[in-house]
């Protein structure tokens, strides 16, 4: 999945190819189309390991720190994606490459859209925690704005137009206004 990863970061899912894929995993492509059956369960599985990787990535914490507070936590959670890291920059490249590539693939479009729910539902439950009272409405469309905000970040910082440091600087201060807007 890694491979999977890498190959959709570089070449895109346009230029994904299952002999190039089999080369970066080191296996032959028999054993790729064995355990994806074709080149959609390829995608399908990618969008799920990108997923399950930034999970891991945007909740690891020090057990040493101090527990954070739901504040912290909800922007520590958002910034972790938009660090300087190989990890995230080819999970965020390939994120990208998979949104573009549902335009025209409904299939693709159907299991991103799921993946974008889960992930909206998990931010608007952190602020749900900074921000207790707010109505589920109101924490479902800060959650949709903040995702989408950092998403469109994330895509220029990639590709060279903004500097991570500026990117970092306007989620942040979006959680702010975002969190402003929910309190009392």
């Amino acid at each position: 999945m890694e491979a999977a990863a890498r190959v959709i970061a570089r070449r895109g899912v346009r230029g994904l190819r299952v002999e190039e894929l089999a080369a970066e995993a080191g296996v032959s492509t028999a054993l790729i189309y064995y355990h994806f059956k074709d080149r959609t369960g390829i995608l399908r599985q990618t969008l799920e390991f990108i997923n399950d990787r930034a999970e891991r990535y945007t909740t690891e914490r020090d057990p040493d720190a101090p527990p954070p507070t739901a504040r912290e936590e909800l922007e520590q959670t958002l910034l972790l994606e938009l660090q300087d890291t190989v990890e995230v920059r080819e999970n965020s490249t390939a994120w990208g490459e998979l949104r573009a590539s549902a335009v025209f693939d409904e299939t693709l479009r159907e299991d991103l859209a799921r993946a974008t729910r889960i992930w909206v539902q998990e931010v608007a439950g952190l602020l749900g925690a900074v921000q207790p009272m707010s109505s589920a409405v109101a924490l479902a469309g800060a959650a949709e704005r903040l995702t989408a905000l950092l998403e469109g970040l994330s895509m220029r910082w990639l590709s060279g137009s903004l500097p991570l440091t500026h990117a970092r600087t306007l989620l942040t201060e979006a959680v702010d206004t975002e969190v402003a807007r929910l309190g009392p």
